[in-house]
Order: C-alpha cells, then sequence, then structure tokens
C-alpha cells in the first residue's frame, strides 16, 4: 500500500489556502452521513479539518467514504473550499477540503476511550490505553511544550558555556534521601547496582576533572509514595559550574527563567528576582517554598498566651514549642463549622492533634475556647492578627515544625478553596539560607538537608566544629506559586571541611569510605570551587502549562502505585532469570 505525501497538517489550512489542492493524513474524528454528502472530520497533532464527500466523486469513492468509523487511519487528497457553515470553535473552522480521492491505512475497533479533551475518563483506564489518550490535543501540545522548553535550555545553556554530560544509570547504592530502586548484577553475584537519585556525585566528578560548566536532561529513580507531582522516574535539568559563588549561579538562572517564560509563555518577568532567607519564609508562610500570591501570613502569638491557663496551648509552649495562627480575610461566612471540622482533620495529617478556631463579627469574637478566654483577650489576639468583621482566625499550637506544616498547607488550601490562586500570576522567588541540618524525628539524630557535600554559609565554617545545628547552608531553591521547581547549592572542595562536615553528621571512616570514598579520593587531586542546581522538568512544564499532575506532561507515566498500565511493568520474570541473578524470591 502507498501512502500519500501530506502537503499540510490538519490543523494548518486556513482561507489564505482556498482553492489549493491538498493532501492530508490523520485519524477520523468522527463521520456524519446526510445522503448526498459525507462529513468527516479528520485529526492529527494539529488540529482538524472537515472533509467533505458529495455525491458528484465516483460512487466507488463514496462508498468507500461511506465505511469510515472513528480512529480510521487515512488519506485525504482534495480542494480546499469555503466551508458553508463555519465553526468560529476550530481554528481551520473557515474551510474544508472536498475530497476526491481516499486511501484507508487501517480499520479501527470502538475504542475503549473517547478521543477528545474533556472525556472525563477514569485516570487508570486514561493510563491503561495512554497511546489512545494521546491522541487528544491536549496531550499532543504538552508534548510539543516539553520538547519545546528542552529545546530552549539546551540552546540557552550551550550559549552560556555548558557541556552537556551523559551521566551513568547504573551506579553504586549510597543510601541517602529516598530509597533507591536496585538492579541485580547477572556477572558480578550478589552485588547491585542502583538507578542514580540524582547525578551529584558524577557532576561533582566532572568539575574535578575540568568539564567546567555542566549540563544534562536526566532521568532519575527514587522508591518514594507518590502524589500529583511525583513520579518514581522523573526528568532533572541538571547543572553544575565551577569557579562560581551564589550570585553567579543565580543570575545564570534567572537568565534562563527569563528566557523560558517569554519565549514559552509571552511573560516578561523582572529580574533580580526576590530573594527571602528560610528562616524568614517559615516564620511568614509557615514553608520553605513559600506562595506569595495571597497574604494571610502566619503570626505568632505564644507571648500572649503563655500564662493563658489554656493546657493545650502552654503545654506547647512548655515543651519548646509555639502557639501560631493566620487570618484568612473574609471567611467568617463561608467556612461553616462543617467545613472547620474537616479542615482540624486534615491538619492532623501534619501532626497537630487539634485547631482552634476564632470569628471575628461587629458585636465581637467567637471562639472554639470562649470559656478559657474572656472576650477582651479575645479581641487582643484578633487584633494582633490584624482582623476585621468578616474575618477567620485559625490557631494551631505544638512543635514548630508541626505549628508551620500545618498552617503552611491551611494557608495555601483555603486561597485554593476560595478561588483566590491566579494560575496566570507567576510569583518567583529565591529561598535561600538554608539550616545546613535537620532534626529527623524518627531516627532522633541530625542529617545534612541536602546532602554531606554542601558547603557552610560564609562565617559559619566554625560552627560545623561547634555548634552545627546552628549553620547555615550556602543553598538555595528557587520557588514558583509554592511549588519548588529546583534547588542547589555551592558545594564544598576543602578537604578539612569535608571532614568536618563528616564528623558533624558522626559518620565513620568505614561509612565515608562505603557512601563516598571515590568522591572524597577524587577530592585529593585538585577541586575546583564549585556550584549548581537541579530543576524538577516535570513539574516545571506542568505547572507553565497549568497542569494539576505531571502525568499529564509525561508520555507513559507511572499510576499512584508505581505500575505503567500500558505495560503492566512491574511484573514476573522467569526463575531461569532469577537463578542466573542469585536471587530467590521469598513470600510476604
Amino acid at each position: 500500500m502507498s501512502v500519500y505525501k501530506r502537503s499540510h497538517m490538519c490543523g494548518e489550512l486556513r482561507e489564505t489556502d482556498i482553492g489549493q489542492d491538498v493532501v492530508l493524513n490523520g485519524w477520523i474524528q468522527k463521520r456524519r452521513n446526510l445522503g448526498g454528502l459525507i462529513f468527516c472530520d479528520l485529526r492529527d497533532k494539529t488540529g482538524i479539518t472537515q472533509i467533505v464527500f458529495n455525491d458528484k466523486i465516483p460512487k466507488e469513492l463514496f462508498d468507500k467514504a461511506d465505511t469510515l468509523r472513528s480512529e480510521y487511519v487515512v488519506g485525504v487528497k482534495g480542494k480546499v473550499a469555503e466551508r458553508e457553515s463555519k465553526n468560529p470553535d476550530l481554528p481551520t473552522g473557515d474551510i474544508e477540503v472536498l475530497a476526491d480521492d481516499l486511501i484507508i491505512y487501517s480499520t479501527a475497533d470502538t475504542p475503549p476511550i473517547y478521543i477528545k479533551d474533556d472525556d472525563n475518563v477514569d485516570d487508570n483506564l486514561r493510563l491503561k490505553y495512554r497511546y489512545l489518550d494521546l491522541r487528544k490535543k491536549k496531550m499532543q501540545d504538552n508534548l510539543t511544550f516539553r520538547h519545546d522548553l528542552a529545546k530552549l535550555t539546551r540552546d540557552y545553556f550551550s550559549e552560556q558555556g555548558f557541556t552537556e554530560v551523559e551521566t551513568p544509570v547504573l551506579i553504586k547504592s549510597t543510601p541517602e534521601g529516598a530509597r533507591d530502586y536496585l538492579v541485580p548484577s547477572r556477572v558480578n553475584r550478589g552485588k547491585f547496582y542502583a538507578l542514580p537519585q540524582s547525578p551529584q556525585m558524577f557532576k561533582q566528578l566532572l568539575m574535578v576533572g575540568g568539564t567546567d560548566r555542566y549540563m544534562q536532561i536526566v532521568k532519575c529513580f527514587r522508591d518514594e509514595d507518590l502524589r500529583a507531582d511525583r513520579q518514581p522516574e522523573f526528568t532533572q535539568i541538571d547543572l553544575e559550574m565551577s569557579f562560581v559563588d551564589v550570585d553567579d549561579v543565580i543570575e545564570i538562572q534567572e537568565g534562563y527563567l527569563k528566557r523560558v517564560f517569554k519565549e514559552m509563555k509571552g511573560v516578561d518577568i523582572d529580574t533580580p528576582l526576590p530573594r527571602m532567607t528560610y528562616d524568614e519564609a517559615m516564620e511568614r508562610y509557615g514553608s520553605d517554598k513559600p506562595d506569595t500570591r495571597v497574604g494571610f501570613e502566619l503570626q505568632d502569638i505564644t507571648d500572649m498566651v503563655k500564662d493563658c491557663g489554656f493546657k493545650v496551648f502552654t503545654d506547647a509552649i512548655a515543651s519548646g514549642g509555639s502557639v501560631r495562627g493566620i487570618c484568612v480575610t473574609g471567611a467568617a461566612e463561608i467556612y461553616t463549622r462543617k467545613k472547620i471540622d474537616k479542615l482540624t482533620e486534615q491538619v492532623k495529617s501534619y501532626g497537630a492533634k487539634g485547631m482552634v478556631w476564632m470569628k471575628v463579627t461587629a458585636d465581637g469574637v467567637s471562639s472554639s475556647v470562649n470559656k478559657f478566654f474572656t472576650p477582651e483577650q479575645l479581641g487582643e489576639i484578633a487584633e494582633r492578627m490584624s482582623a476585621s468583621a468578616g474575618d477567620l482566625i485559625l490557631i494551631i499550637s505544638d512543635r514548630n515544625k508541626v505549628v508551620f506544616d500545618s498552617l503552611g498547607f491551611l494557608r495555601r488550601h483555603i486561597a485554593d478553596e476560595m478561588g483566590l490562586l491566579d494560575d496566570e500570576q507567576y510569583n518567583l522567588l529565591w529561598v535561600v539560607d538554608f539550616p545546613l541540618f535537620e532534626y529527623d524525628e524518627e531516627a532522633k539524630e541530625y542529617h545534612a538537608m541536602h546532602h554531606p557535600f554542601t558547603s557552610p554559609k560564609e562565617g559559619d565554617e566554625e560552627l560545623l566544629k561547634t555548634d552545627p545545628t546552628r549553620a547555615r547552608a550556602n543553598a538555595y531553591d528557587i520557588v514558583l506559586n509554592g511549588v519548588e521547581l529546583g534547588g542547589g547549592s555551592i558545594r564544598i572542595h576543602d578537604r578539612d571541611m569535608q571532614e568536618d562536615m563528616f564528623r558533624a553528621l558522626d559518620m565513620s571512616q568505614d561509612e565515608i569510605d562505603e557512601k563516598f570514598g571515590f568522591l572524597v579520593e577524587a577530592f585529593k587531586y585538585g577541586t575546583p570551587p564549585h556550584g549548581g542546581l537541579a530543576y524538577g522538568m516535570d513539574r516545571l512544564v506542568m505547572l507553565l502549562t497549568g497542569e494539576k499532575s505531571i502525568r499529564e506532561v509525561i508520555a507513559f507515566p507511572k499510576n499512584q502505585n508505581a505500575q505503567c498500565m500500558v505495560s503492566e511493568a512491574p511484573g514476573t520474570v522467569d526463575e531461569i532469570q532469577l537463578d542466573e541473578l542469585g536471587i530467590e524470591i521469598k513470600g510476604e
């Protein structure tokens, strides 16, 4: 069977093409037989063109057109004509193609999902038939957008002197962060590779190797619980630079972001972008990735209630915690007792044991803790919160982490429920000066907030030896509308400082050798000052396309159980393969 060589894509034809002979290929979206006329919508990745078969064509061709059904793959030859009944909702709605020849490349069964953007199909069904789902214009537009972003990224960083270098996919497992995906070695029985969570150590080795500026659009893997913006395999835009400080890294990235928003969205962003310290972000927004599109900033009322006699507050303060709240403007009537109870249940997932509410009216303040406070005291709290009549105050008391996490969730969740988050508003900012270490509540120990090769902020180097928990990191995150787009740091390049870092983490020499031996060895032979950053490319595309899940911008994503619904991975393997690897599967 021959293939018609198309002259145009289905979404390209306009009134200026009227009278042209054209050739189109694509899928039949739908067919309508009106007796002497057969109308077909022909679709490809660019859009739809209406095809008309009339009774002036040979009967054999007309009868052939009458056999067409949805999702048949065809080629059509014909002449572009002005459409009598125009469709203003289609870019091609002013024209149609009067067909004079037709070839059917393949027929199709009735598809299990509709090929239209607003099909409202169950996600698992969409993922199972992803190759059908991908025919939708929205999905093709998302894949094209992703392609264009990748090209822009490579072009920009190439212009800035970066070299794209591929790093290994089969690496050694280093138990840091999330769980690794392990790959058994047949040649080295009993030993395992790991799939990289990031190319961190290899990109630092490239700096040792003199590459100077490295970039890579790279696949990474993490065996972790999934959510809307997580996948077990994801893509990073990975970067590293030699002989730079924080300002150098940020300047390069702001140039990149400015270009991304201008070329991909037609939006001019002002640079330099604002910077906010980690401490300020937590105090004001309860999050190290603050969404600054709305207010509802946190207020600390610990000093006001430390002697109030309300045990929930006083116990939290006595345990070293705090009492803080947010004032939601105009929400008193919107949030009924039932809705507030739902919010209370939701913050429990962040560790909060409960939540206090206060509603401000023209007559005073009503509250869930009226019996513990006088009207004057409630009024003073409302005043501290800058609350007016009609406002809702929500208060959490606990350890600071619980308080911040709970209120950080509440302010953004409520703003979303109230329709206050404008997806066309892009608030970018840098969060800087993170703690170098964070406390692990489960393990009851401190570990590196980023990784053990993050350098302390200038002036905090001695704290590694005297009081590591007070040391700040030379680290930075880029945040867009409450989502971390990427993050990085200036790395340690001094051997003595690296040893201080390992000692602060209570790592033995055996641990150091086991986890990072090859990198430490490389650092003995002359290491330039260096730093870098990695963007989550899937998240960046998700936000720029206005999607709510990164699954919408990945061709073949996994579901919430880390399964590929198309290929049914992960699957079982036969005993021969397991025997070659020296692996025995034990029952649960």
